[in-house]
């Protein structure tokens, strides 16, 4: 019996192929059983491996029980990251509007600036608060239209603070007008040479760096005791927001730019605790 089924599956066989019309030999085929057979064995686990392939790949949302809960468990993962994000942003954004809030009313006792790391701190600890936006416009027109009285630091009033701060000319020229806070000037007006270089007066971090209708390219900067300084009208600025800048450290490059300018100055504002104080009696132009 098992001599015949030897002899069945490796007896030789020959496959001819002719022309119909005239039996003219086309194709001559040799085979064997055991080819035959091995032959479709090979097709068959071929097509089971792709199929295997298939349906864990392409297919596998059609076969797979589990791909859909994968889909949605990545979907759920990924909208709560978003969720915690907008969250984190929303904390952060209230944060800002409280320190614009303690800036306008003088409540910036328990306020601090680390000029290391930039980072924001009330009363000794840390704060996920980063750099302020784009706080200029807002900054001024919050004091100029708002009905909070303005009131005149005295260099004394700012003794403590600048006894341990050095405070950098932010450029070297003529003053062509002084701080007037009767109409509504709350800084001075420095004229020096054509695409002059502008310094931070002291070390900080920049809260504001971008462009306003009517003061041009303006750059604001934060310093420690709740000391802000503001540089207008600048043709080009050279710091981003949230950068840290050394004192003397050039920040932009004096220009003509917005509506309220009659020609190549710089309009230089400094603040403090709140109140806009006279650059002239902290700095020599």
């Amino acid at each position: 019996m098992k001599k015949t089924l030897t002899n069945w599956l490796n007896n030789k066989y020959l496959l001819i192929i002719r022309h119909d019309e005239n039996f003219a030999e086309k194709t001559t085929i040799s085979f064997t059983y055991a080819k035959l057979i091995l032959f479709f064995f090979s097709i068959l686990l071929l097509l089971m491996l792709m199929s295997l392939f298939l349906s864990r790949t392409l297919m596998a949302q059609w076969f797979d029980p589990r791909h859909e809960n994968f889909i949605m468990t990545s979907q759920l993962i990924t909208l709560s990251e978003k969720i915690d994000s907008l969250q984190n942003l929303n904390r952060i954004k209230e944060q800002r509007m409280e320190v614009i809030r303690m800036i306008l009313s003088g409540e910036t006792e328990g306020m601090e600036f680390n000029e290391e790391s930039g980072e924001v701190q009330f009363n000794g600890e840390k704060s996920n608060l980063q750099p302020l936006p784009s706080i200029d416009s807002v900054f001024r027109r919050n004091f100029e239209e708002s009905d909070i009285a303005i009131v005149n630091v005295s260099k004394t009033a700012a003794a403590r603070l600048l006894d341990e701060l050095y405070l950098f000319a932010p450029i070297e020229g003529i003053v062509t007008q002084g701080y007037k806070p009767q109409i509504e000037h709350y800084g001075v007006d420095i004229v020096s040479k054509s695409n002059e270089p502008v310094k931070s007066i002291a070390d900080g971090t920049v809260i504001f760096a971008s462009w306003t209708m009517d003061a041009g390219n303006v750059i604001a900067i934060q310093h420690r005791g709740s000391m802000i300084s503001v540089y207008k009208h600048n043709s080009a600025l050279l710091k981003k927001v949230g950068n840290f800048v050394n004192g003397g450290e050039v920040i932009s490059i004096i220009g003509n730019t917005g509506e309220i300018t009659t020609g190549p100055h710089l309009h230089f504002e400094l603040w403090y605790n709140g109140n806009p104080v006279d650059p002239e009696e902290f700095i020599s132009f």
